[in-house]
Parts: C-alpha cells; structure tokens; sequence
C-alpha cells in the first residue's frame, strides 16, 4: 500500500506546481503581446511616414514641373479680363497663379498643349486647380487636385530682376528686394505683367515645419 501511494504521487504535478507553470505561461503570452503590438506599432509609423513622406515629394515634384514650364502667355479670366501669365501673392485672389506648357496630349485631343494652372490653400489642404482652357468663361469649372493635407502656410516671394538680386559674403540671400505680391497695379484690370525673374515658395506643415524652394525663370522673349 506505501508504494502505490508513492507511486502516485511521484506521477502527477502537486497543485502548486499547476499555478506555477499556469502563471510562467501568462507572463511569456504577456510578453509576446506587448512585443508583438510594439512592432505592429513601429511598422504602422514607418508606413505612415513613408506614405507622408511619398505625398510630399509627389506634391513638390508637380509645383516644381509647373513652376519650370512656365509661358509667358496672358489668358482671359472668367470675368473676361486679361490676366497675367504669372500671378499670386496674398492681395491676389490664388497664392499662385500660371500659365505652363508641356500639357500632354496623347489622345490628340485639339486643344492647346499650353495650360492654365493654380495653387490655393483651404482648410489646411493645398489644392491644384486646372482648367480645360486658356480663355475661359465662368462657365467653365477647374479640376482640383488635392496636394497635401495638414499645410499651415503657403507663402511665396517674387523676384522682379535678376539685377535685385543681392547675396551677401555668407551666401544668404538679401530678400529685402522680393515682393511679396505680384499682380498689377489696382485699378488697371487689363494690365499685364512679365514673370518675374524667380519665385520663392515656403509651404509649412503641422508635422514637417518649413520647406522652401527657389526657382529661377527662364528668359523670355
């Protein structure tokens, strides 16, 4: 009878024991968790910055292809007045306002291949708008693009010449000479100015801060 007693008891797990290895085994399914959510975390963030960081570059790359192509090509506005080719500024009714050539036709559509372009700024979001055509009328509605999300401030400088350019021994540049609209003189509806001779754009984000580019024009005739 002593040995079958022995014998039992030698063959299973005490209660204690049971508790022990039930507890070791939470702690290790714990641990697992956390770590398993810590890097679910970390790879959501990286996706996300990737993501953030594509918008960005895709938004800088279409400014900056509009901004090179730009044409020294007056349009009539929807109000049947002529404007510019190149316009903005906070006392104009866009931050930025151009006409770009370049537009591809690969339907052979008969249209211009020049275009009418536009940024502006709403509710945090940078837009571009596109119109079918050069002359329009109110008629005709723009397509908007949106660019990127969660912009605090989009503000641009224009450079009248490159004789007003002024680089001090530090190679900083004197921005005392940009203006910071160009349009024309108010009270002349019909009058038409040159593009200037380079364009300055700072486009700060709640989670970027600045980003600023320099763009020189091209000669024009």
């Amino acid at each position: 009878m002593g040995r079958a007693r022995t014998s039992c008891a030698s063959g299973g797990f005490t209660l204690i024991e049971v508790l022990i290895a039930m507890a070791i085994t939470a702690f290790v399914s714990v641990l697992s968790y956390q770590t398993l959510s810590i890097a679910l975390v970390g790879i959501e963030a990286a996706r996300a910055e990737s993501e953030r960081l594509h918008e960005i570059n895709r938004a800088l790359t279409v400014l900056s292809r509009d901004i090179r192509q730009i044409a020294n090509r007056p349009v009539q506005d929807e109000f049947g007045q002529l404007a510019s080719a190149v316009m903005g500024g906070e006392l104009a009714r866009d931050p930025l306002r151009l006409t770009r050539s370049g537009w591809h036709n690969t339907t052979g559509a008969p249209r211009s291949t020049l275009q009418r372009v536009a940024y502006r700024l709403d509710e945090n979001r940078l837009l571009r708008l596109s119109y079918p055509v050069l002359d329009r009328t109110t008629a005709i509605e723009p397509t908007e693009t949106l660019l990127i999300r969660d912009v605090e401030a989009l503000e641009l400088r224009f450079l009248p010449s490159i004789s007003a350019l002024d680089v001090d021994r530090n190679q900083s540049i004197d921005r005392r000479q940009w203006q910071e609209n160009w349009i024309a003189d108010v009270g002349f509806t019909n009058e038409l100015i040159d593009p200037p001779a380079a364009i300055e754009v700072r486009i700060t984000l709640e989670d970027w801060g600045e980003l600023e580019r320099l763009y020189v024009m091209p000669a024009f005739k």
